[in-house]
């Protein structure tokens, strides 16, 4: 019966993402939880970064930022705010975290192609660091993205699921730089 439910429960979603029966199963961290641990991630590295001198530190840490912010706001946009937007239909928390989302891929990108010795390197990251503080507290605040999707009929645990799996594909990706699917390497959309 409760396979039966799972099915049609499926159905009624056409990211597949609705709520389901979870009778018996172990929990595993959901989306939020995962999307919430990247943040303090990389609010751990800009920490290191502002306290960093050398410049071999400084580039270190300015490249794993920029590696898992890729990686964090690729599954976001392929993952997350579709699910999010068709189940609560909240077209404004979207369209501004997407926007969030755009500006902070061109600063990744300007960061990448410079480094320590272009004098804008620290203050790229530094504010990198203040877009990424604010789209962190507009996602966590109690009533904010987060929040919404944990009151809505979005099966976190599923979708947390789907998360890993493709962050785990993008991470173990070859150093290449990291597109959204169907793009192409001139950054258009197929």
């Amino acid at each position: 019966m409760a396979r039966a439910n799972r099915k049609q429960s499926s159905r009624s979603s056409t990211s597949g993402y609705a709520a389901r029966g979870r009778a018996g199963s172990r929990r595993k961290p959901d989306a939020i939880a995962l999307l919430k641990a990247d943040h303090r991630q990389v609010e751990e590295w800009f920490g290191e970064f502002d306290k960093a001198r050398a410049s071999q530190r400084k580039t270190s840490l300015a490249a794993s930022i920029c590696k898992a912010l890729r990686v964090h706001t690729l599954i976001e946009h392929e993952i997350f705010y579709p699910a999010f937007l068709e189940a609560t239909g909240d077209k404004e928390a979207h369209h501004e975290a997407e926007i969030e989302h755009a500006s902070a891929t061109r600063l990744i990108k300007e960061i990448e192609a410079s480094g320590p010795d272009d004098e804008y390197f620290d203050s790229r990251v530094t504010v990198l660091s203040e877009l990424i503080r604010h789209h962190v507290r507009e996602e966590e605040k109690p009533d904010g993205m987060f929040a919404e999707a944990g009151k809505s009929d979005m099966d976190l645990e599923l979708l947390g699921e789907a998360l890993r799996e493709r962050k785990q594909q993008l991470m173990s990706s070859d150093g290449a730089p990291l597109r959204r699917r169907g793009e192409h390497r001139s950054g258009a959309s197929a």
